[in-house]
């Protein structure tokens, strides 16, 4: 079990400093926060987690709360929530179960799975309405494509290969590859549809590793052979100069071993790094050396401290030398980032701006990620570092 501070039985907060109601609102201490702890359970969060989290992200949230405090109070004030919260990861690792990954639930996971499954399929919100669908020629693949090829005219799409979250279900990030898609890309991910209104009515079980980084390279030459074969319907209506690679938490590693293809121009990195020994790497020959032959700029999204890939793609991010590289950390998200929200949420649109910006040269989209005044820079919702980037 992670070792945790010691603090007193009777926490200043909880001896009538300041009444419960107030310190959750203090603290920012929310039903979400209980929620993504309550599985804290034996080795499922290292030390450098609940230091991270305790001794930062809560200064954060004081200081922010109660930003018009004189400084000593505000330094008052955090040691109790630091109490507080301490005690909350204590009552939490003596009632833990173990989850689908640390910090979930099997209950939290089941009831997200559920909502997620239950959402309809959209055709994204970009100027070429586009579908999710299997082709007998690709089988146990799942493409999303513009609904209407003749509509695109003189452009060309652009390539999009995915990694699935837990490598297995090709429909599991399917409202944010939709998205993409809608924007002018062929996005394929290996694995049939396995969730969803496609899928049938109830969420199949939690399978790991039915896919592979093959899988992904397989997808690759399936498309730009398409692209020059006659009677395709992709025939001349790809560009194979705009080729992107990504990835979530388990699909992002196979991203990671295929990405030093010379085809491959960009990669997006969602939730995910080179993991340690853990589940999400089980079968994969990885690890931080693989970082070593990435030749394009790298984008990684995240979630908040209680993401699992906070951690490792921290460390991807100052082991990278020799190519740009940008991480940014979405500050309500955890490991499941927002791909359960309308198309794809704010994940999928950021995802889309570093597509248009690394592979088209969209110089507005170049502005969410570049300057001082950079989109992500400024905005309150975001949390970035970057690296060989203006």
């Amino acid at each position: 079990m992670a070792s945790l501070p010691v603090v007193p039985s009777q926490p200043m907060l909880l001896s009538g400093y300041l009444p419960p109601a107030s310190a959750d609102q203090t603290c920012g201490l929310t039903e979400a926060f209980r929620r993504r702890v309550s599985t804290i359970s034996s080795g499922s969060k290292p030390q450098s987690w609940v230091s991270t989290y305790v001794r930062i992200e809560v200064t954060i949230l004081v200081v922010s709360v109660n930003a018009s405090l004189p400084f000593s109070v505000k330094g008052y004030l955090n040691k109790i929530c630091i109490g507080l919260i301490t005690v909350e990861l204590l009552r939490s690792v003596a009632t833990a179960q173990p989850g689908y990954i640390a910090g979930e639930s099997p209950e939290y996971r089941a009831k997200w799975k559920a909502d997620y499954h239950a959402m309809p399929n959209t055709a994204g919100s970009g100027p070429y309405p586009a579908r999710m669908e299997s082709d007998p020629s690709l089988p146990n693949y799942t493409i999303y494509r513009p609904i209407n090829l003749r509509g695109l005219g003189s452009k060309k799409l652009g390539l999009l290969i995915w990694g699935n979250g837990g490598c297995s279900d090709g429909s599991s990030a399917r409202l944010h590859l939709a998205e993409i898609a809608s924007h002018g890309y062929l996005a394929i991910a290996p694995g049939t549809i396995m969730s969803g209104p496609s899928a049938g009515p109830t969420p199949p079980p939690d399978r790991f590793m039915k896919t592979t980084a093959d899988d992904l390279r397989f997808a690759l030459n399936w498309a730009l052979a398409e692209n020059e074969r006659r009677g395709s319907a992709y025939f001349r209506k790809i560009d194979p100069r705009l080729v992107a690679v990504s990835g979530h938490s388990c699909g992002g590693m196979q991203a990671i071993l295929i990405a030093a293809d010379p085809r491959i121009k960009a990669i997006v990195l969602h939730n995910s790094g080179v993991f340690p020994n853990m589940q999400e790497k089980a079968g994969m020959d990885i690890d931080k050396t693989k970082l070593n032959a990435l030749h394009t700029p790298v984008l990684y999204i995240v979630g908040n401290q209680t993401d699992i890939a906070w951690e490792v793609a921290k460390e991807d991010f100052a082991y990278i030398k020799q190519v740009p590289v940008m991480l940014a950390m979405k500050r309500d998200a955890g490991h499941q980032g927002s791909f359960a929200e309308p198309n794809g949420g704010a994940a999928a649109r950021v995802a889309i701006d570093w597509l248009e910006w690394q592979l088209r040269e969209d110089q507005r989209a170049a502005h969410t990620f570049t300057g001082r005044d950079c989109g992500l820079c400024v905005s309150a919702a975001w949390s970035v570092q970057r690296k060989g980037m203006d």
